[in-house]
């Protein structure tokens, strides 16, 4: 399969809940993750509820419209329980079913994405349970998510619109640890449950980024064809792979075929690293960081940007990091809103720069394809809108690829 660039988008908060993406969800309850939604309600509501969600959020209509905005692939999330096989959760294989049919369909490629784990390998609200971060220390656990790659390899190996699967979605490592602040940003319901939380150590992420690569491709086990990638997620630190796979020449190793990098950029992650929250600021910092990395680490695999978007704290009209706002100069102030003219200049201004930067890799998938931020009434926070790829299309803000031609 021909991956020399990707124009994608993710499906993000469809077979995955994301609480902040659709919090009318979990209306009725406290839990701010899927792991305690079904503690919550009654075994029907929770079953009428995710299956409405399901049929509602993502159907054949929205894969002709990223069709039609001239996107080639989408990155879809899945979770651990995919094949429903770990109650109460409900699985979704029948979904994914109908989203490679209808991937053909428009011919559209699909990046599966095991985004969860059991007791999570990020402790993050989108890796299933809050707070929590103790999948790798469970060997019976690491287990079943070796089983599920396998399973997924089996029943999509051979799938025309099948691009590739990710092995795990944003493994919280030693370096990413610290500035995530897990224990700190997402209370733990259980503090029991989370009692040994902790970040995932880079040799055994290494080492189990290489098993599951032949559990994958192994005949005995995924029998995923060589013209199907294998994806890796870099652990939120891209500089720790470059001898990864490494055989004794410097080169691939010739057992290792098709495997891709992944890395997932944000402005505002950049705004905690110190990017000036300007407009030059996130120029200066896209172009003099972003894209020298991208090419760089370009030489070792093929990368792609899995996930960014245009978000960020100017756009948004919120100094959130402290820094010095493009609007009043403020530190941490709630600041003027951009007119839609200076908005539309602003975040056409970081979809150019981002988007020239990732040219430097193997492609992107957007994060992501819509937002209910009708849904969203959190004080302050007038840039959500950014993050749904539909309405910064519809608003120019973003070009699509039919349009950069």
């Amino acid at each position: 399969m021909d991956i020399s660039y990707i124009n994608g988008v993710n499906l993000g908060n469809w077979l995955v809940l994301e609480k902040w993406m659709n919090p009318a969800l979990f209306d009725g309850t406290t839990a701010d993750d899927e792991y305690y939604l079904p503690t919550q309600l009654s075994p029907e509501v929770y079953e009428a509820r995710i299956k409405t969600h399901r049929a509602e959020y993502i159907n054949e209509r929205d894969f002709a419209t990223i069709k039609s905005w001239g996107l080639d692939s989408v990155r879809i999330p899945v979770p651990y329980f995919i094949f429903g096989d770990r109650a109460p959760f409900i699985g979704c294989i029948e979904e994914l079913d109908k989203a490679f049919n209808w991937a053909e369909k428009y011919g559209l490629t699909i990046l599966i994405d095991l985004h969860t784990a059991p007791m999570s390998q990020n402790g993050f609200d989108n890796g299933g349970i809050s707070g929590v971060c103790k999948w790798a220390q469970l060997p019976d656990e690491v287990e079943f998510v070796l089983t599920v790659l396998e399973r997924l390899a089996q029943r999509y190996g051979n799938r025309e619109a099948l691009m590739g699967i990710e092995i795990i979605n944003e493994p919280n490592t030693t370096t990413s640890w610290p500035m995530m602040n897990v224990t700190e940003r997402y209370k733990a319901v259980d503090p029991e449950l989370a009692e040994g939380t902790g970040p995932i150590e880079f040799d055994w992420l290494k080492d189990f980024y290489v098993t599951a690569y032949h559990r994958l491709r192994d005949a005995e086990h995924g029998a995923l064809p060589e013209d199907k990638a294998v994806v890796f997620h870099d652990g939120f630190d891209i500089w720790q792979w470059k001898d990864f796979m490494r055989g004794e020449d410097g080169k691939l190793a010739p057992e290792f075929v098709n495997v891709i990098l992944d890395t997932h950029q944000y402005l505002m992650t950049a705004e905690m690293m110190g990017c000036p929250q300007t407009v030059e600021g996130y120029d200066d910092f896209v172009r003099n960081t972003y894209a020298p990395m991208i090419k760089e680490m370009s030489e070792y695999f093929p990368v792609i940007v899995g996930e960014w978007c245009l978000f960020n704290s100017v756009g948004c009209g919120v100094d959130t990091h402290g820094g010095q706002s493009v609007l009043n100069g403020e530190e941490g102030a709630q600041v003027e809103a951009l007119t839609p003219a200076e908005k539309r200049d602003l975040y056409q201004g970081v979809a150019k720069s981002q988007l020239e930067a990732w040219s430097h890799g193997s492609g992107y998938y957007y994060w992501n394809y819509k937002l209910l931020t009708d849904t969203v009434n959190t004080p302050g926070w007038i840039g959500w809108d950014a993050w749904d790829l539909g309405r910064c299309i519809a608003q120019t803000w973003f070009p699509t690829p039919s349009g950069r031609n």
